[in-house]
């Protein structure tokens, strides 16, 4: 157990405020929590009147709301903002380029930390560098805050604790599907993205991270049943439908299967996971997947040459800082379903939706009520670079449910 974190003038200070998805942040606890409540928050950055115009666009009650001003290169700035806080929340990606300084304050501080990074080989550097480190500072390193992963790791936490409650015993094997979202993609998740890329063709050892199934295990723990993520059109017997590669499971089927390994295998070892999108039946469900199937792989061809990746930033990418209009959020959705298989044969299903766009209006959610509990919420495990499953599973399940518009329920 870590060594409990000293009293600090701010419950949570949220780091790069003042772009697109940190300002949604900044506005949902505004909502949510006010200034003069339990929760005592500030908003920091780099530019200070960027930060004064954004606290008063929230109202006359973010007054006394604090702006701080700190360097990203700057490790003694850093550790500086880390020291007055419990948690620092970050939407300052890719991560790869302006995270890995920041992580390494929180580490040094005993400070609490999450983020919205689905980099895979960075969040793995993470690990190597700072999990030994974080459990003697007592620092809970938590990334995939948002719509990766928090609705497929909670979602398994979720069916797995049903599943025991109703059947006595785990899922062998859980598979989520995608059945509909409405929204955009994020210009940040889109900038993570050609960074992963332009690091794997410098570097193999990135490219076999990113592939291997369970390159984000405990070292020594980094093998299991499952093998590379669905590359094609597959059909589903227990979905009876036609599915087609999910372009975030990559990042999730990992997610999920560390917190499994760091929950101590409580599913046994044979335990399997696996993700996809839904595309219906017949030849039109067939042929939905395969036009799917085959954008992912034009859109990474594309990505991976320097010549056409500048004309995907150029001419249909979302530039970083760039996001839907408001009502644009409110409108969008998700809607998930996860079909988990017992060891004798039967079935248990869950239906996961969110109440607005995945990439920011419920992700912004997410990763607030994700700092708000790591920073004010009973939790038992110490220090580490953790999943939000692992350390926060329940508690963060009822804060989805009550606070952040997203609904975890059995389809009986």
């Amino acid at each position: 157990m870590s060594k409990t974190i000293p009293a600090r003038e701010f419950d949570v200070i949220v780091w790069g405020a003042t772009g697109f998805t940190g300002a949604l942040v900044t506005q949902y606890l505004m909502q949510q929590y006010g200034t003069d409540g339990d929760l005592r928050w500030a908003i920091a950055g780099r530019n200070k009147k960027k930060l004064e115009k954004l606290r008063n666009s929230l109202g006359v009650q973010a007054g006394n709301l604090e702006a701080i001003v700190a360097d990203s290169f700057n490790q003694d700035s850093l550790r500086k903002l880390a020291r007055r806080t419990r948690v620092v929340l970050t939407t300052v990606g890719p991560y790869a380029l302006y995270g890995s300084s920041l992580v390494e304050a929180c580490v040094e501080e005993g400070t609490h930390y999450c983020d919205l990074a689905g980099e895979v080989q960075w969040i793995r550097k993470m690990i190597d560098l700072h999990q030994a480190r974080a459990k003697q500072t007592g620092a809970r390193i938590v990334h995939c805050c948002g719509f990766d992963s928090v609705p497929m790791d909670i979602g398994v936490w979720f069916l797995q604790d049903e599943a025991k409650k109703r059947f006595g015993a785990y899922c062998n094997s859980i598979t989520l599907f995608v059945k509909a979202t409405k929204g955009t993609a994020s210009g940040g998740t889109i900038a993570s993205m050609i960074n992963l890329i332009e690091e794997s063709r410098k570097d193999r050892d990135v490219a076999r991270i990113l592939v291997h199934p369970y390159s984000l295990n405990p070292e020594g723990e980094r093998q299991g049943p499952d093998g590379r993520d669905q590359q094609n059109v597959v059909y589903d017997e227990n979905a009876d439908s036609w599915t087609a590669p999910f372009v975030m499971a990559s990042v999730n089927t990992k997610v999920v299967r560390r917190s499994h390994a760091l929950a101590a295998y409580p599913y046994g070892k044979v335990f399997r996971y696996h993700e996809a999108v839904l595309t219906g039946k017949g030849v039109t469900g067939w042929t939905k997947g395969m036009i799917m199937a085959n954008a992912i792989k034009a859109l990474m061809i594309g990505a991976f040459f320097a010549p056409t990746r500048k004309l995907l930033q150029t001419f249909v990418l979302p530039d970083p800082g760039e996001g839907p209009s408001p009502e644009l959020q409110k409108t969008g959705f998700f809607n998930l379903m996860q079909i988990g298989e017992l060891p004798d044969g039967t079935l248990i299903q869950t239906r996961i939706t969110g109440d607005q766009d995945p990439g920011y209006g419920s992700t912004s959610k997410m990763l607030s009520e994700c700092a708000v509990c790591l920073a004010k919420d009973d939790i038992t495990v110490g220090g580490g670079v953790w999943t939000p499953a692992s350390a926060m599973g329940g508690l963060l399940l009822e804060r989805l449910r009550k606070n952040a518009g997203l609904t975890f329920e059995i389809r009986d």
